[in-house]
């Protein structure tokens, strides 16, 4: 009898440890991922019980989002935030875990660290006390956002109590049309089923155009599935995962990277796999996407009008017009043409390499208007360093753009990066919510990086097609 699971299935049967009494499964957690402000709670759970951690191999600590992106001498100006730093530092001290900290040139933020290091491999079992830990799946993993108590559950025991969701098959047929990223692609799916709309499912993602998606496109894509509501989300493995993990640091070596490379490749999920849901979209209808509204689900194309208000149902018209009334926009308005007061390239959606070379060659030879305050922070030290390598920073300088150090800055502003005010920004991060980059009345727009240069060059809101 042929084997018809699709890869989440296949993984999660290889990490069970046992069924729990109340329906979860226990599952063996491969890889945990650890940060400065989700951890401090969940050691101080084990030092009160007297607990180790169990597999300290398995932890990997690095420091984010509460780092300065300019400044970055200790201690730190915040008091909260340097209080933070000294607990992970004490608390992987006394607990043999591996720290990436800021004077090691592997820190970064914890969803491109894990990547670029090769410890993020496929048929893993990962989780990270951080909503976003979904951007692991990108390499046919099963990777988990999770809690402080479960952060401490991980440490103590390598295991966590999960319930079983169910699998939705995302396949985006067709070509992508120059101009449009993979951060359109799932904006437009997550406009298309709703912030809602994954509850109870893990995503996977299909398709052509994944298929010929880099690696660093499809972590873009698994990221954002938390805002669909989704539980997490994959690609399968395949060549260009495999060419992708081949020869970082953490990864097998020799015979033993050819053996597990042909493992993964055969974890991928059948062409007859069983899936609870199967959706399909047109890649070549998606075009450059941005958010208007307080949640990523409500979104436009930049060619197109904002919705009108009786085209929703009753129920949901009180919470579009609290999104009109937020935003200071108006329903039929065209998004293009908003104005901006603030842009922002960064975050573990779109901080990778191949991000800051799209906005830079928006950027090149051109200006950032008069009035408008831009930031480019790369998502890690490595990704810094081969941006300087490659003169990236000297193209953002030159217009007017400012070059930070490494860290999450303003995707949820934990640190000085913070909108002020009513400002608008134009952002490469993942959630438009209110208060998200720091202001309580502060208004974000989600698009791509190329995007994102665009209207900090225009000063507003702008089709970035026409400035390729």
């Amino acid at each position: 009898m042929t084997d018809r699971r699709n890869l989440f299935n296949k993984v999660w049967d290889l990490h069970t440890v046992r069924s729990l009494a109340g329906g979860q499964t226990q599952l063996f957690i491969g890889l945990h991922l650890i940060h400065e402000v989700t951890s401090p709670q969940a050691f101080s759970i084990l030092r009160d019980r007297g607990l180790k951690v169990q597999y300290p191999d398995r932890t990997l600590a690095t420091v984010d989002h509460i780092i300065p992106t300019d400044v970055q001498l200790r201690p730190f100006a915040d008091r909260l935030a340097e209080e933070m730093m000294s607990a992970i530092e004490k608390n992987c001290r006394e607990f043999g875990v591996r720290l990436f900290n800021l004077d090691d040139k592997r820190q970064g933020v914890v969803h491109i660290v894990g990547p670029e290091q090769g410890l993020t491999q496929p048929g893993m079992t990962i989780a990270c006390g951080d909503s976003h830990t979904s951007t692991h799946g990108a390499f046919g993993s099963i990777a988990f956002g999770i809690g402080t108590s479960q952060v401490a559950d991980v440490l103590a025991t390598q295991t966590l109590a999960l319930s079983r969701p169910k699998v939705r098959r995302i396949e985006v047929t067709g070509k992508l049309r120059p101009g449009v990223f993979a951060k359109d692609v799932i904006l437009h799916i997550i406009r298309k089923l709703g912030v809602q709309g994954g509850v109870g499912y893990a995503y996977e993602y299909a398709g052509e155009v994944f298929d010929r998606m880099s690696m660093e496109e499809r972590m873009t894509v698994c990221n954002m599935s938390i805002e669909g509501g989704a539980r997490c989300g994959y690609v399968n493995p395949d060549q260009t995962t495999v060419d992708y993990v081949k020869g970082r640091p953490f990864a097998p070596q020799g015979a033993a990277f050819d053996q597990a490379a042909q493992w993964w490749l055969s974890l991928a999920s059948p062409k007859d796999a069983e899936f609870d849901d199967r959706v399909t979209f047109d890649g070549s209808q998606i075009e450059p996407t941005v958010t208007w509204g307080i949640n990523p689900a409500q979104s436009v194309g930049v060619t197109e009008k904002l919705p009108a208000l009786a085209t929703f149902t009753a129920d949901d018209q009180k919470g579009i017009r609290d999104a009109f009334e937020y935003m200071d926009l108006k329903e039929q308005q065209p998004i293009r043409g908003v104005k901006i007061d603030v842009a922002f390239i960064g975050s573990c959606t779109n901080g990778r390499i191949s991000d800051l070379r799209e906005a830079a060659a928006i950027a090149k030879g051109r200006h950032v208007a008069p009035g408008v305050k831009a930031l480019v922070v790369p998502g890690s030290q490595l990704v810094s360093e081969q941006a300087i390598s490659e003169g990236l920073d000297k193209v953002f300088e030159a217009a007017g753009f400012q070059w930070r150090g490494a860290g999450c800055s303003m995707c949820l502003a934990m640190n000085p990066d913070k909108l002020q005010g009513r400002e608008v920004c134009a952002s490469s991060s993942n959630r438009n919510f209110k208060g998200r980059q720091g202001s309580p009345t502060g208004r974000t727009l989600l698009m791509s990086p190329a995007m994102v240069a665009a209207a900090a060059i225009s000063g507003c809101v702008s089709d970035v097609r026409e400035m390729v």
